[in-house]
């Protein structure tokens, strides 16, 4: 028994360290073909390829079949993503997250979507540059891939990372990984579907959908979830569920697998009761929402999305949401996880933007989840690993961001906020947007996102 205890052992450490040394693969693959041959070169068999008997599944499985490379890179390796605070990732660790970010679900995991094509008519924006040497800094020295800066009508910053860190990746038609502001894209997704007659408003109670039944989901009102203030702060903490009386208590998951349907998320939180509302930030409430949506369009899904991007934003590529591989749309394969060109993300805050001026169907639904936006804990968020805007962001609005510090709480600042320094802010009212993509969110979020709000105070 221990012989065979031990074997298996070591055929999951094999395993696993070939699952490791797959990704160091593809990334080797693909710094040599963008042509950094200084980090990395054509070398010798590898030594999990000595190991393996030649043409073994395994040998295929560990490309043993194809050329060997070699990297000289200082890479510092995380369980999971870089910390959000007290990290200082190198440059060699960012360049490896770029991959991870951006190129890795494609090449490693095969990641499905549910995408919408470019417009025939995209919109083309109009430019008055002026020049940022702070802008300029900041993408010198930081994780910062982009920042577009929007005023009035027109682009007035535009810069990318310089060529020689991150900016030989980042072309027109490079898409870029939201993380959480996802959340914010399924929101405005939502907001078409109520305005196709899909749903009846954003405050209906979630009585009609057989995936919700004997969970503490059902029967909430859409607008807690959206606000997530759905009291289920008992089970799920800090992107994990936790351990209680109601769950198996040897159960303990990371909310942060995208390969994941909501049904299997749903699965461990069978005959749950919500508590007393209060605010608790994790993926599953937004999972709730893009999948809501997924539920009551049926076919027309791809028509919703279709509508939101293509037609209301007229992106000038493709966008797309993940769908969770091998799991049917009745079990919620809808996944929040979204991907887009810099510039599409402009375009698609301008259509917020117009929607919100124009008074149209969709820009009813922002101000409504605007007027019924609640505060945060930011106390407790930050205690959680909160990262470094949350301070400045009080209030949440129906998956976006709100209530800035030091700008009145009733002038409409909304912003969409991700790991790693994802940000889209929008200010309704004098019609200011600010998009970064980043690796890392190691560059001054105060002055350059949140400050050109606050002088407009």
């Amino acid at each position: 028994m221990k012989k065979i205890l031990a074997t298996l052992t070591l055929s999951l450490f094999v395993i696993g360290n070939s699952y490791a040394d797959n990704n160091i693969y593809e990334f080797n693959k693909w710094l040599f073909e963008n042509g950094l041959t200084e980090y990395v070169t054509i070398g010798e068999e590898s030594e999990i390829c000595k190991a393996q008997k030649k043409y073994s599944n395994m040998w295929y499985y560990n490309k043993c079949d194809q050329p060997q490379y070699t990297n000289n890179l200082k890479i510092k390796f995380y369980d999971g993503w870089i910390p959000e605070k007290n990290a200082k990732p190198n440059y060699d660790t960012l360049l490896y997250e770029l991959f991870r970010f951006n190129e890795r679900p494609f090449k490693v995991q095969g990641v499905k979507k549910y995408e919408v094509e470019p417009s025939s008519n995209p919109y083309e924006f109009s430019s008055e540059l002026i020049d940022d040497k702070y802008i300029d800094k900041q993408l010198e020295k930081t994780a910062l891939l982009s920042y577009l800066h929007f005023k009035d009508g027109k682009i007035t910053i535009d810069k990318i990372s310089p060529n020689d860190r991150f900016g030989k990746f980042i072309k027109e038609d490079t898409k870029l990984r939201s993380m959480s502001v996802g959340r914010s894209m399924a929101s405005y997704t939502l907001a078409h579907a109520i305005c196709g007659g899909y749903i009846d408003s954003f405050d209906v109670r979630l009585n009609d959908w057989p995936l919700l039944e004997n969970t503490l989901y059902y029967n909430q009102k859409l607008s807690d979830i959206l606000n997530m203030n759905s009291g289920d702060h008992k089970y799920i903490e800090a992107f994990e569920f936790v351990n209680s009386k109601e769950l198996d208590e040897k159960f303990r998951g990371s909310l942060d697998d995208h390969m994941l349907s909501l049904k299997q998320y749903l699965f461990h939180l069978k005959n749950t009761k919500s508590s007393k509302p209060r605010f608790n930030y994790h993926s599953i409430n937004s999972s709730i929402i893009l999948n809501y949506v997924l539920f009551k369009t049926g076919n027309d899904f791809e028509k919703i999305l279709e509508k939101t991007f293509k037609d209301k934003a007229k992106i000038k590529n493709s966008v797309f949401f993940y769908k969770t591989t091998f799991r049917p749309r009745k079990e919620g394969n809808a996944n929040i996880m979204f991907y887009a060109t810099r510039y599409d993300y402009l375009r698609i805050a301008k259509a917020m933007l117009d929607d919100w001026q124009n008074d149209t169907c969709e820009g009813k639904y922002l101000k409504d989840i605007f007027e019924n936006r609640i505060n945060k804990d930011t106390k407790r968020i930050e205690a959680l690993g909160g990262t470094s805007q949350w301070p400045y962001a009080r209030g949440y609005a129906g998956q976006f961001q709100t209530h800035y510090t030091g700008i009145n709480k009733k002038r409409a600042v909304m912003g969409m906020h991700g790991y790693g320094g994802q940000h889209v802010v929008i200010d309704f009212e004098k019609s200011r947007i600010v998009v970064t993509n980043s690796i890392h969110e190691n560059f001054n979020f105060k002055k350059i996102v949140y400050g050109p709000f606050k002088k407009d105070k």
